[in-house]
C-alpha cells in the first residue's frame, strides 16, 4: 500500500508527494525537523518533540503556518491514515519556495511534509549484543556558528562522520567539539557509566538536548543512579565500565568497543540493559 504523505495542508499519495526544486530546503539545507517515534498508536512525547519544533523555528526566524495544535492533529491524521503502530515520524519545515539567491525573506511560505512509516536504525541483535563504533576526526559544529539545539535540515557534518564510520566498518561515530570534548554521535546522545554513576555531557558541549536523553534520565533517578553532566574526554570512554547511547530512532542501545578498545566485559552493561528495559516499558505505556 502507497504510503500517505502530509504536504502542506492535506495528504497525498506517496507519488505526489513532491516538492519544487526552488525550495530553500532543498537548495541550501534552509530548514527544521523533529523525528518522533509512535508506540501502540500513540505519539510518544509529542508535546516535547512540537515545542522543540517551533523554538528551532524560532532561532532561524522561520514561521510556520500551523500552530501546535494544528500540527498535532496532521501528525496524528498522517499516522492513522498509514495504520502505524509502531513506528516513527519526519516532520520537516522547509522555508519554502524562492529564488537562487540566498535571501530566506523572499520564501513567501514555509513547507510542511510529515512522514509517518516503520523504521530500523540498528539490526535489532546489536541491542543484545551492542554496538561496536569509531572515534570520528569530523569535530562537530562550532556552537557559535549554528547552535546544536536548532535541528536544522543540514546534517552534512553528522553525514561526513557517518560516512567516515562507514568506511571503517562501523555503525556509528562519536563525535567531539572543538575543545576536544565527547559531544555525541551522529544521531544519538552518549551516556557512560563509572563505578555504578552515570555520566553524560552537558548540552553546552555541542549536544542536542534530547528528548530520549531527558527520558532516560528521569528513568535513572526513578532507579536510584546518580546522573551527571560534565565534560567527557575520550579517556573516559575508553575507561568506562559502560557506554550507550540515546535517541528517538535508536531508542537506548549499548556501546561494546570504541576505536577498537573494549568497553567493560565486551557486552552490553547491566545498567545499559536495565535502562533499556525500562525505556521500553515506558514508551510503551508498561
Amino acid at each position: 500500500m502507497s504510503l500517505k504523505i502530509w504536504i502542506n495542508n492535506k495528504l497525498v499519495d506517496e507519488k505526489d508527494a513532491v516538492i519544487s526544486v526552488f525550495d530553500h530546503g532543498l537548495l541550501y539545507g534552509d530548514g527544521v525537523f523533529e523525528g518522533i517515534r509512535v508506540y501502540n498508536g500513540k505519539i510518544f512525547k509529542e508535546q516535547e518533540h512540537l515545542v522543540r519544533l517551533y523554538e528551532s523555528a524560532d532561532a532561524i526566524r522561520l514561521q510556520i503556518a500551523l500552530n501546535i495544535e494544528e500540527m498535532s492533529k496532521a501528525m496524528n491524521e498522517t499516522v492513522k491514515a498509514n495504520g502505524i503502530k509502531q513506528g516513527y515520524i519526519r516532520l520537516i519545515i522547509t522555508r519554502g519556495i524562492g529564488t537562487l539567491g540566498l535571501d530566506p525573506f523572499i520564501c513567501k511560505d514555509a513547507s510542511i511534509i510529515i512522514i509517518a512509516d516503520n523504521v530500523q536504525l540498528y539490526p535489532k541483535e546489536l541491542y543484545d549484543k551492542g554496538l561496536k563504533v569509531i572515534s570520528s576526526s569530523v569535530i562537530r559544529n562550532h556552537p557559535m556558528s549554528l547552535s546544536p539545539q536548532i535541528k536544522s535540515l543540514n546534517y552534512l557534518n553528522n553525514i561526513m562522520a557517518k560516512i567516515e564510520a562507514t568506511d571503517s566498518g562501523m555503525l556509528e561515530a562519536i563525535m567531539y567539539n572543538h575543545e576536544g570534548y565527547v559531544a555525541e554521535a551522529t544521531g544519538d546522545n552518549i551516556f557512560i557509566v563509572k563505578n555504578g554513576t552515570i555520566f553524560t555531557p552537558p548540552v553546552s558541549s555541542g549536544s542536542l538536548n534530547g528528548i530520549t536523553r531527558a527520558t532516560v534520565i528521569e528513568l535513572s533517578d526513578e532507579l536510584g543512579y546518580d546522573v551527571v553532566e560534565q565534560n567527557l574526554t575520550r579517556f573516559d570512554l575508553y575507561t568506562a565500565d559502560e557506554v550507550f547511547l540515546t535517541g528517538t530512532a535508536a531508542e537506548v542501545i549499548g556501546i561494546v568497543e570504541i576505536d577498537g578498545r573494549k568497553i567493560g566485559d565486551g557486552a552490553p552493561g547491566e545498567i545499559t540493559k536495565e535502562l533499556k528495559d525500562q525505556f521500553f516499558k515506558y514508551a510503551s505505556g508498561e
